[in-house]
C-alpha cells in the first residue's frame, strides 16, 4: 500500500488519540565518558507493551469516526505487537478482533492476546502465510483488514511517538530508531524532519529489507534471519518507509546480532529494563565497536552510528513482549555472556515481523 505521508496526518493523529494512548517517559541515561547526551525513549511503557498502541487507536478510531467500522471487527495478520494492539484497541472500542500469526510467534504475545480476548488463528509459519489467511477471512466475513505497518493511519499513529520526544527534549539533534517494515520509522522520521530533527533507522544485518530496498530503488523481498525477526522480520519494508528513507536527514546504519543481544543485556544489567531485541536493536547502534562511519560493503548504509560531540540523541526503545527468561537466570559477567549467545541462537530463526 502506497500512501503518502505528511507531519499534518501525524497531528490529526495525535489529536485523535489523545487520551486513549500513554505519553512516552523519557530517561536520560547516564552520561559515562561518551561526548554526546544520551536519552532513551521508554515506549516500552505504552499500552500493550510497545509503540505500536499508537497506530493501532488511530485506525480504529479514525474509521469510527468515518462510519466504516464494521459489526464483523477488525483482523490482522501480525507476528506478535501488532496484533496485540489491534486487539486491545478493538476490546476499548468494542469491536471483535480476529489475529492471525504465524506459529512460530512468541507465547508471550500468544497468551496475551488471548487476554484481549482476541481469536487467535495460527497459520502456517511464516508472515506471509497469515497475511494471506487474513486477507482470506476479511474478504469472506467483511471484517475490517488492518496491517502490521503498512497503511497511513498506522504510520502517523506511530509518527505521534516523535512529536511527544521533541516536546520533552526540544534541543533534540537525532532520534534512532529500529526499522522492521517500516510503521515507526515513516512516522517518525516524516515527523522528525519537520522538525529538523536527524532520523537513524537501524536494522540487524541479516534483516535488512530497507537497505535492500534502498540499494534496489523499489521495495523487494529479502531473506530474513536474526535474533530480532520476531519483530523486525518483516520481507519487504512499505513503500512509505522507502520514501521517508530517501528525504534529507536520515542515516541508515546496520548492525550484528551479536551487538543486539549484548545491547539488550546491557538494558537489563544497568536499568533493569527487559526489553525485546527489536528495542535493543536501536541501542546497539551506539554501543557496538566504533566503525568510524564506515559503509556497509556494497552500499552506503553505515555500520553503527556514532554522534558527534555535543549531539542529543534519543534512542526509541520500541517494546517489551519478551520472555525474560534469558536474561534473569544468569548471573552478569561471563556466565551471562554465555546465556546471550544461547540467546541468539534460539531466536535468531523467527521471521515474523509485528
Amino acid at each position: 500500500m502506497h500512501n503518502s505521508l505528511t507531519y499534518a496526518d501525524i497531528k490529526t493523529a495525535a489529536e485523535r488519540i489523545r487520551g486513549h494512548v500513554r505519553p512516552v517517559t523519557i530517561a536520560p541515561a547516564d552520561p559515562d565518558d561518551r561526548p554526546y547526551a544520551l536519552h532513551l525513549a521508554l515506549e516500552l511503557m505504552q499500552h500493550t507493551g510497545s509503540f505500536k498502541a499508537r497506530g493501532a487507536q488511530n485506525f480504529l478510531l479514525a474509521h469510527r469516526e468515518e462510519g466504516t467500522l464494521p459489526a464483523a471487527g477488525v483482523t490482522i495478520a501480525s507476528g506478535g505487537n501488532a496484533g496485540l494492539a489491534c486487539a486491545w484497541a478493538a476490546l476499548r472500542q468494542g469491536v471483535p478482533a480476529t489475529v492471525f500469526l504465524p506459529t512460530t510467534a512468541p507465547k508471550v504475545k500468544v497468551d496475551k492476546l488471548v487476554g484481549y480476548g482476541a481469536d487467535v488463528r495460527l497459520v502456517g509459519t511464516e508472515y506471509a502465510e497469515a497475511l494471506a489467511a487474513c486477507e482470506a477471512f476479511a474478504t469472506e466475513t467483511g471484517a475490517l483488514a488492518s496491517h502490521a505497518y503498512d497503511h497511513p493511519l498506522i504510520a502517523a499513529g506511530a509518527g505521534t511517538l516523535l512529536d511527544e520526544i521533541h516536546g520533552r527534549i526540544p534541543d533534540l539533534d537525532t532520534v534512532v530508531v529500529a526499522v522492521g517494515g517500516g510503521g515507526l520509522f515513516a512516522g517518525v522520521a516524516t515527523a522528525a524532519r519537520h522538525h529538523g530533527i536527524r532520523t537513524v533507522a537501524v536494522e540487524p544485518e541479516n534483516c535488512r529489507a530497507l537497505d535492500a530496498a534502498l540499494r534496489a530503488g523499489h521495495p523487494v523481498d529479502v531473506t530474513v534471519e536474526s535474533v530480532a525477526a520476531d519483530s523486525l522480520g518483516a520481507r519487504r519494508v512499505s513503500d512509505t518507509a522507502v520514501a521517508a528513507a530517501r528525504q534529507d536527514g536520515v542515516r541508515t546504519a546496520l548492525v550484528t546480532d551479536a551487538e543486539i543481544v549484548r545491547a539488550r543485556r546491557a538494558l537489563w544489567e544497568d536499568r533493569r529494563l527487559a526489553v525485546e531485541h527489536a528495542a535493543a536493536t536501536a541501542l546497539a547502534a551506539l554501543t557496538a565497536p566504533d566503525p568510524h562511519g564506515a559503509p556497509d560493503p556494497g552500499g552506503a548504509t553505515a555500520v553503527g552510528y556514532r554522534p558527534a560531540p555535543g549531539e542529543t540523541v534519543c534512542v526509541v526503545l520500541c517494546g517489551a513482549n519478551t520472555d525474560p527468561a534469558d536474561l534473569t537466570r544468569g548471573p552478569s559477567g561471563e556466565g551471562a555472556s554465555d546465556h546471550s549467545t544461547n540467546d541468539l541462537e534460539h531466536h535468531r530463526t523467527r521471521t515474523d515481523p509485528s
